[in-house]
C-alpha cells in the first residue's frame, strides 16, 4: 500500500540521514529529497549535514504555519520539498526567518498543490479552438495585434542533439506558419552555464512566451515562472506536478506500438531489440507499447532492452547483433526532415551491409508549437489554468497530430496497410494500446481483461511486460546526461527489478 510504501522509504532514509522528523505523504519524496539536497542515493549524512537541516527546517516551519500551513493536509515535509524544488536548499540557509516567510508567500501555490489528489490535470488532447470572435475581430485584429515573441531555449545545439534538431525544425515549422505574427529566437547550450540566466536573457529581450525544450532544464524555467507570474513559460516534460510552469509531452508509445506490431510480423521466430535513452516518465510506456505490438503479431517473439545511456548508442546496437538480433528500434526521427539510409531511425534492419530503414516514429513539434500558441492568442490558454486548481500537464498523441508513423517503401504492402490500419485505429480511439489482460516480467497481472489504463497509470509505468528481457538501468551506470535528466523526470532504477 501508499502507507507501506511510505514506511520502507522513511526506514531507509533513515538508516543514511538519521533525520526522524520529517514526514512525506508521497512516495519517492525522500528520494527526491535528498538529490535536492546535492547527494547520491544512500549518501550518508554528516552530523552538520542533520545540524543545518534541522534548522533549515525549523525555520521554515514557522514561516509555513504562519502563511496557514496547518489548515492543509499535506505535510510540512510536501511544502519543504516543494520550495527547495523552486528555490533551492540554499535558499533556506543563512537566510532570516522574514526572508522566508516572504518567498513561502510567493511560491503558496506551489505549495498547497501538494494537497492535490491527484496534483496533475493530464490533458490528453488540445480544447476545441474557440469560433465565437466576432468578424471584426478576424478581420482587424490581425493586424493591430503585436507580434508575439517566443523563445525557445534549448539544454544542447542542434548539430550536438537530434532532440534539440527536432524542436528547432518546430521553431522553424512555427515562423512558416504564423509569418509575422510570431517573432521566434533560440538560445542554446543552456546547460554550460547557469540555465536561469539564459531564461533571464530571453525575458530581458522582450519573449513573452518561453518553451525550455529538455526536461534538465526544468528546475530553472520553475524558478522563471515563479519570478515572472505575467510570462508564459512551458517546459518539455511529463508528470510533474508544479503549478507555476505547464508541461507538454507526446504520447509517443502510440507510435511505438505500431512499429513493434510491425517488428513482430516481420520477425519470423526471431527476437527483436529495442534500446531506449532514458528511464524516465513517458519513455518505459513506450517500451511497453513496443512490446505490445510485438507481442499481437507474434507471441512468442521477445523484445531485448538496451539502453543508449549507458556506453552510448552504438554500444547499445552492438550488445544486440552480438546476440544475433537483426530487428532494432533505435532513436525517433528527429535529425533530418528525410532520413537517409545509412542512419538508424525507427524501426531497422540491422545485417552486414548496414541498417535499412523500416518505419519510423516522429515527433511532430511543430503542430504541438503552433497549437499552444494558437490557445495563448485566443485565451483559452489562460482561462484553463484559472479554472484548475492543479498543475496542467499536456500529453497529447496521434489524434492531435504531434505524433505520426511514417512506412518505407521496403516494407512488404500487408505490412504497411496493417500499420496505417493500426495508425488510423488509434487516431480515432478505436484502438487501445494499454487494455488489459496485461502482465509484467515474472507474471505479475497489471490490468484484466478489458481493464484500461488510465493515463496516470501510463505515465507512472516503472514495470517491464512480461515478454521483454533487459532491466531499468542501475543510476550510476548512466552518462551524466542521463543522470542529469533521471534525476528530475525519471523512474526509480529499482522499479523494475521489483
Amino acid at each position: 500500500t501508499r502507507e507501506v510504501d511510505l514506511y520502507y522509504e522513511y526506514v531507509d532514509f533513515w538508516n543514511y540521514s538519521r533525520v526522524n522528523f520529517l514526514e512525506f505523504s508521497k512516495p519517492g519524496s525522500f528520494l527526491q529529497l535528498q538529490r535536492q539536497l546535492g547527494k547520491a542515493p544512500g549518501e550518508v549524512w554528516t552530523d552538520d549535514d542533520r545540524s543545518a537541516f534541522s534548522t533549515a527546517y525549523y525555520y521554515f516551519r514557522q514561516a509555513y504555519e504562519a502563511q496557514g500551513g496547518r489548515r492543509l493536509n499535506s505535510t510540512v515535509g510536501d511544502a519543504m520539498l516543494a520550495y527547495i524544488k523552486v528555490y533551492g536548499y540554499a535558499a533556506l540557509r543563512g537566510k532570516s526567518s522574514a526572508e522566508i516567510r516572504k518567498s513561502v508567500s510567493r511560491v503558496w501555490e506551489e505549495i498547497t498543490l501538494q494537497q492535490e489528489s491527484p496534483a496533475i490535470d493530464v490533458k490528453l488532447a488540445p480544447d476545441a479552438e474557440k469560433k465565437d470572435r466576432g468578424l471584426i475581430t478576424k478581420v482587424l485584429g490581425k493586424s493591430e495585434k503585436k507580434a508575439m515573441k517566443v523563445a525557445f531555449i534549448h539544454d544542447k545545439t542542434p548539430e550536438q542533439s537530434g532532440w534539440t534538431y527536432g524542436h528547432e525544425v518546430g521553431r522553424r515549422y512555427v515562423e512558416r506558419v504564423f509569418g509575422d505574427e510570431v517573432v521566434t529566437t533560440a538560445y542554446c547550450n543552456a546547460m554550460e552555464g547557469d540555465p536561469l540566466a539564459v531564461i533571464e536573457q530571453a525575458i530581458r529581450d522582450g519573449n513573452t512566451v518561453v518553451f525550455t525544450t529538455s526536461p534538465r532544464l526544468l528546475p530553472a524555467s520553475l524558478r522563471a515562472a515563479v519570478d515572472h507570474p505575467d510570462l508564459t513559460i512551458l517546459n518539455c516534460s511529463v508528470n510533474k506536478s508544479h503549478r507555476y510552469i505547464r508541461t507538454y509531452y507526446a504520447r509517443m508509445y502510440e507510435a511505438k506500438f505500431v512499429t513493434g506490431a510491425i517488428a513482430g510480423a516481420l520477425a519470423g521466430d526471431e527476437n527483436v531489440g529495442y534500446i531506449c535513452d532514458y528511464p524516465i516518465f513517458g519513455q518505459v510506456a513506450g517500451i511497453n507499447a513496443f512490446a505490445l505490438g510485438v507481442q499481437m503479431t507474434n507471441p512468442t517473439a521477445k523484445v531485448l532492452l538496451e539502453w543508449s545511456s549507458v556506453g552510448g548508442p552504438k554500444a547499445a546496437t552492438r550488445r544486440l547483433t552480438d546476440q544475433g538480433i537483426r530487428l532494432i528500434s533505435s532513436l525517433d526521427l528527429t535529425r533530418q526532415e528525410e532520413p537517409r539510409e545509412r542512419d538508424s531511425f525507427g524501426l531497422s534492419l540491422v545485417n552486414d551491409a548496414g541498417q535499412v530503414n523500416l518505419a519510423m516514429t516522429v515527433w511532430q513539434w511543430g503542430v504541438y508549437y503552433e497549437t499552444i500558441l494558437r490557445r495563448i492568442r485566443d485565451k483559452s490558454f489562460r482561462s484553463e489554468y484559472q479554472e484548475s486548481s492543479k498543475a496542467l500537464n499536456y500529453y497529447w498523441g496521434m489524434s492531435a497530430g504531434v505524433v505520426d508513423v511514417r512506412c518505407s517503401d521496403k516494407l512488404p504492402d500487408c505490412t504497411r496497410r496493417l500499420a496505417f490500419l493500426l495508425r488510423d485505429s488509434i487516431r480515432s480511439g478505436i484502438c487501445t494500446v494499454f487494455q488489459g489482460p496485461l502482465f509484467a516480467q515474472g507474471g505479475q497481472q497489471k490490468a484484466v481483461k478489458g481493464q484500461i489504463l488510465t493515463a496516470e497509470q501510463i505515465i507512472n509505468m516503472d514495470w517491464l511486460a512480461e515478454n521483454i528481457k533487459g532491466s531499468l538501468p542501475a543510476y550510476e551506470d548512466l552518462t551524466d546526461t542521463g543522470k542529469d535528466t533521471v534525476g528530475i523526470v525519471g523512474v526509480d532504477p529499482s522499479a523494475g527489478k521489483k
